[in-house]
């Protein structure tokens, strides 16, 4: 998304919008700074794609969280999305049966999706997108995460992480999406600290439709 000359003169014309901004660029920078320099690049030409990248994606992604329009609040401070978490993960209150006929009708390459993360002592519900369908296969493959069937099963062999116990692709709703866009965790005692999530997940849930939830 460009943002155009008319919608920059709309930001600025408030100074607390001005400041909101800056506050959410800064954040937004100091997080993914943060998170590159814990990744193992070999790649110094990617490494550098990344870095350059980055100016574009965090002023798109700061503009459009001041123009939200979710159920949800944001927090300038942290650039996140806060809502009250659930007492429990309710992903796993999960019904194949409506998982396969929601991604029957509704699947389509670009939409953002949720995904059912349990690992060792934790869950979450992580953002993820599809990338490839196969339809005579009945299966959505994520860009991160890899193939599921529609149901939701997994549909890779194994996982790359190895503290990653199950990944279950979910049904949409406001109380999934919700959570996703967050970063609720759970733990054996119930809430867990909120997950900062990702610049990319972050722009992920800015394109959510909050009606249909796709």
């Amino acid at each position: 998304m460009q943002i155009s000359n008319s919608q920059q003169v709309d930001i600025f014309s408030d100074d607390q919008r001005q400041l909101h901004y800056a506050e959410l660029c800064n954040a937004l920078y100091e997080r993914e700074l943060a998170s590159l320099s814990q990744q193992k690049i070999s790649n110094i030409s990617l490494l550098q794609r990344k870095i350059a990248g980055l100016r574009h994606h965090v002023k798109r992604a700061a503009y459009n969280l001041l123009q939200h329009q979710s159920p949800l609040e944001v927090d300038v401070h942290n650039a996140s999305w806060q809502a009250k978490q659930a007492a429990k993960c309710m992903a796993n209150n999960y019904a194949t049966e409506k998982t396969q006929q929601w991604f029957a009708s509704n699947i389509q390459i670009g939409c953002s999706i949720a995904v059912h993360v349990k690992k060792l002592g934790s869950e979450h519900i992580e953002l993820d997108s599809i990338d490839r369908l196969d339809l005579a296969g009945n299966r959505v493959h994520t860009n991160k995460f890899g193939w599921f069937n529609i149901d939701g099963e997994f549909a890779e062999d194994k996982y790359r992480q190895a503290d990653v116990q199950c990944l279950r692709l979910l049904k949409p709703t406001k109380a999934i999406l919700t959570a996703a866009c967050c970063g609720h965790k759970w733990d054996h005692k119930g809430k867990g600290q909120q997950r900062a999530l990702s610049l990319r997940e972050l722009l992920l849930s800015l394109s959510i439709n909050w009606k249909t939830f796709r």
